[in-house]
């Protein structure tokens, strides 16, 4: 009997001699770019609807936050607004699915006043809300709000500055300074009456904030101007460290605040 010749086609009767050749790796160039642009577009849903980086550039929310603290703050906390956006290019206007702000909340807003710059308060005032200060001591609807002394805070100058433990009506604990005093510019002010829909917002760092007592300048936040809720310390560096110097990397980075929650 004679023996058959191997069939050279493959199980699904194509000839594995005729296959393309393919590169290695896949798609090339074309592959390439479409995996940059789908890591693009997931980094703009997630900064978008979930969580925002932003650092800190200033002191007015020391001891809470220090300059050079890098956090991330929830975008779902307070639901969205245009200024959820990129470019601020929200499709309408308030807000939708989400939360009202609790007191003591560390908030990013848009500065009322100029909504091209980003802010960072603890919000002490609620809509209706009295707010006033009275020899460094705030009061909320006519009562002041308890401060206990703790050790004094070091300055990143090496300066010791007054510390207290302020406690608010519905329990939340902060730490605040109060660097001049009791007798600075913003510690005796006039009563401030929140407007329905605004909330009043205050730097930890006392004698060192622009915020809601100054009513030129920020005044009463809306609530369609809130970015997010800050939660979580992911990077801290001293002012003095430098990107483009590895070298001042291992003493700069603040070790201890990495991975904190904002308080």
């Amino acid at each position: 009997m004679d023996q058959k010749s191997p069939d050279p086609a493959s199980a699904d009767g194509v000839d594995e001699t005729d296959r393309p050749a393919q590169q290695p790796g896949g798609g090339g160039f074309g592959e390439t770019l479409r995996t940059i642009l789908y890591a693009l577009l997931i980094a703009v849903v997630v900064r978008t609807f979930l969580y925002e980086p932003f650092n800190i550039p200033s002191g007015s929310m020391i001891p809470t936050l220090l300059e050079g603290d890098y956090l991330f703050v929830s975008k779902l906390s307070y639901g969205y607004s245009r200024y959820s956006f990129p470019f601020s290019a929200g499709p309408f206007d308030g807000r939708v699915m989400g939360d009202q702000p609790e007191r003591g909340d560390v908030a990013v807003f848009r500065k009322p006043t100029d909504t091209d710059i980003d802010f960072i308060k603890r919000i002490v005032g609620l809509p209706g809300d009295r707010i006033q200060v009275v020899r460094g001591v705030l009061h909320i609807n006519g009562e002041p709000v308890t401060r206990r002394r703790v050790e004094d805070f070091e300055l990143s100058s090496g300066r010791r500055v007054p510390q207290y433990v302020e406690t608010l009506p519905n329990g939340v604990q902060h730490r605040i300074l109060e660097e001049r005093g009791d007798n600075g510019a913003l510690d005796n002010t006039p009563v401030y009456t929140v407007p329905a829909g605004h909330y009043f917002a205050m730097g930890d760092n006392r004698d060192n904030s622009r915020d809601s007592r100054v009513l030129g300048v920020v005044g009463y936040v809306p609530f369609e101007n809130l970015i997010g809720r800050a939660e979580i310390l992911f990077w801290s560096v001293e002012e003095d460290v430098v990107l483009w110097f590895p070298w001042t990397w291992p003493s700069g980075i603040r070790f201890g605040r990495l991975f904190d929650a904002v308080e």
